[in-house]
C-alpha cells in the first residue's frame, strides 16, 4: 500500500471546504441538525443524562462549550459527551446500516464543542458534520461481514471518526490528522455485549464515548502528540486483529470464521472505506427514524400499523401474530429478555414489546417506553402471543432491503397480513419536513411553546449565518 488509509483518510478531510458542498448536502446537513437537536431535547430528562451531567458539574473545569438545554458551561471533551448521549438516549436519532449499523449523529456534538471552544463558524460546524457521516457510514461497509457479526459494537468504528470530525474544527494539518486517527484508533474498540440480552445505560453511551475521546484525541495531535499511522492495515492493526487481512504481504486473505450467526467469510472492502471521495457525499444516503426504537424494529412496526389501522384490529381479538424477519434481526429482537424487559434500554430494542405497543394502541411514540406504559396489562396481555421466524431469503435481501411481513389472526378465524421492504425514514420514503416537524414537537413539547419551536426551527435552517457561539446559545432553555 503505497499511502497510509489514515493518510488517504486525513488528506481529503484537511482539504474539504464548505465551498466545495452542493447545496443539497448542505440542506440534508440541516436536516440531520434539525433532527438531532430534537432528539437531545428529548434526552434532557432521562436518568442516564442527569447523572452525567451531574458528574461533569460537580467535576468543573473550564467554561469552553455548552449542554444543549441546560445551558451549563463545562470543558468541550466533557461537553460532548453529555451532548451526544442527550442526542443517542432514546434511540431515535438517525441510522445507517450496511455492512454494520451506525448513528452518524452520535458525532455532531464532537463538532459543536470543538467549534465552541475554538470560537468557529456553523459553516466549519456543517462542513465537519459532512465528514462525520462520510466515514461513519464508509466504516460500515469496510468489514465483511461487519463486526457487529464479529461480536464487536459499531463504537468501533467511531473511533475512528470522532478525531476526523473534531480534528477538522481545530485545524489539523495532515500529518497531525493522521495522529489524531492513530490515537483514538488505538483503545476505543467496544465489545458487542452491550446490545445484547439485558441491557443497561451502556447501550446508548459506548458510542457517546468514542465520539468523546476523538476530541481528546484530536487535541493532543494538535498539541503533538503522535499515534499509528498504520492503524488500520499495519502489524497488529485493526485489519489484522480483526482477521480477513494479512498485514505482512499488505493484502486482503478473506477467511472463514464463526460469528454471531455462524461461519462466513471474513475480509475487508477497501475500496468502500477510500475510493470515490468527493464524488458524492454519503450524508445522502442516511435514514431518519420515524420510531424512538432500535432500527431493525422499524419496518416491522410500519408494517404491523398499517395492518391494525387498515382493519381497525383491536388487541383482545388476535389470536397470534407471527413477524417474519432476517436472521441478525431476530437474534437481536426476538431474545428470551425481550419478552420481559426490564428496563428502558431494553424495551426500545424489544420487537415483541414494540409490536405489543402498536396492537394495543395503535401508534409508538416515546411515552411507548415510559415506566408507567411498561406496566400496562394489556402489553403483557398480547406480547406471549407474538413469535418470530427468521428467514434466510429476507437476509440476502439485507441491507439493500430490510423485508419484514406481519400475519395477525383473530380469534374470529380471519387472517390479516402485510409486506414492506423498508420503512419510514428511510432515503426511499424520506420524513417529509411535517415529519420532522412533528418528531421535533413530541421531543420538545414539554420544553418549549409553538412559538419558541418555530425560532429553533428558522434557526438551524439559518444557522451557517451564525458562529457555534451564538447557535448554541439559543438552545438553552
Amino acid at each position: 500500500m503505497s499511502k497510509s488509509i489514515s493518510r488517504t483518510i486525513s488528506e481529503f478531510a484537511v482539504g474539504l471546504q464548505y465551498k466545495d458542498l452542493p447545496k443539497d448536502v448542505i440542506n440534508q446537513v440541516k436536516r440531520f441538525l434539525y433532527d438531532s437537536i430534537g432528539c437531545a431535547f428529548g434526552g434532557y430528562h432521562t436518568k442516564d443524562v442527569k447523572i452525567l451531567r451531574g458528574i461533569y458539574k460537580d467535576m468543573g473545569g473550564k467554561n469552553e462549550a455548552t449542554v444543549i438545554g441546560f445551558g451549563d458551561k463545562i470543558p468541550a471533551v466533557n461537553a460532548t459527551l453529555v451532548n451526544s448521549l442527550m442526542i443517542r438516549a432514546l434511540d431515535f436519532n438517525d441510522i445507517y446500516w450496511k455492512e454494520d449499523p451506525s448513528h452518524p449523529s452520535d458525532l455532531t456534538p464532537a463538532a459543536l464543542a470543538s467549534a465552541e471552544l475554538m470560537d468557529a463558524s456553523m459553516k466549519d460546524v456543517i462542513t465537519a458534520i459532512v465528514l462525520a457521516y462520510e466515514f461513519e457510514q464508509r466504516l460500515c461497509e469496510f468489514s465483511v461481514p461487519g463486526i457487529r457479526e464479529r461480536k464487536w459494537h459499531h463504537a468501533t468504528l467511531t473511533q475512528f471518526v470522532s478525531p476526523i470530525v473534531a480534528g477538522k474544527i481545530l485545524g489539523l494539518n495532515v500529518d497531525q490528522m493522521v495522529n489524531a486517527i492513530g490515537i483514538n484508533g488505538s483503545h476505543n474498540h467496544t465489545i458487542g455485549c452491550n446490545t445484547a440480552g439485558k441491557l443497561t445505560m451502556m447501550k446508548n453511551t459506548v458510542d457517546p464515548m468514542a465520539v468523546q475521546s476523538g476530541v481528546f484525541a484530536a487535541l493532543m495531535a494538535k498539541n503533538g502528540y503522535t499515534g499509528t499511522e498504520a492503524v488500520f492495515e499495519g502489524k497488529e492493526g485493526f485489519m489484522d486483529c480483526f482477521f480477513g487481512y494479512n498485514a505482512k504481504e499488505q493484502k486482503v486473505e478473506a477467511i472463514s470464521m464463526n460469528g454471531r450467526d455462524g461461519i462466513s467469510e471474513w475480509k475487508w472492502n477497501i475500496e468502500k472505506l477510500i475510493g470515490g471521495m468527493g464524488e458524492k457525499f454519503k450524508i445522502l444516503e442516511c435514514g431518519m427514524k420515524a420510531f424512538p426504537a432500535e432500527a431493525l424494529t422499524h419496518t416491522h412496526i410500519s408494517a404491523t400499523l398499517k395492518v391494525v389501522i387498515k382493519n381497525n384490529i383491536i388487541y383482545d381479538q388476535i389470536e397470534s401474530v407471527t413477524l417474519t424477519t432476517l436472521a441478525q434481526a431476530y437474534d437481536i429482537l426476538f431474545d428470551p429478555h425481550k419478552y420481559r424487559p426490564e428496563s428502558r434500554e431494553t424495551v426500545d430494542h424489544s420487537l415483541p414489546y414494540c409490536i405489543a405497543v402498536v396492537l394495543v394502541d395503535h401508534k409508538i411514540t416515546t411515552q411507548s417506553f415510559s415506566d408507567e406504559k411498561m406496566k400496562d396489562p394489556r402489553i403483557w396481555e398480547v406480547i406471549d402471543k407474538i413469535k418470530g421466524e427468521p428467514s434466510t431469503e429476507f437476509e440476502k435481501m439485507f441491507p439493500a432491503k430490510q423485508p419484514s411481513k406481519v400475519v395477525i389472526k383473530t380469534k374470529d378465524g380471519k387472517e390479516f397480513s402485510e409486506y414492506l421492504e423498508y420503512p419510514k425514514g428511510d432515503p426511499r420514503e424520506p420524513m417529509t419536513i411535517e415529519d420532522l416537524d412533528n418528531k421535533f414537537e413530541g421531543l420538545s413539547s414539554d420544553l418549549f411553546d409553538s412559538r419558541r419551536r418555530t425560532e429553533i426551527k428558522d434557526l438551524i435552517s439559518n444557522c451557517d449565518n451564525f458562529s457555534a457561539r451564538e447557535f448554541m446559545s439559543h438552545l438553552i432553555i
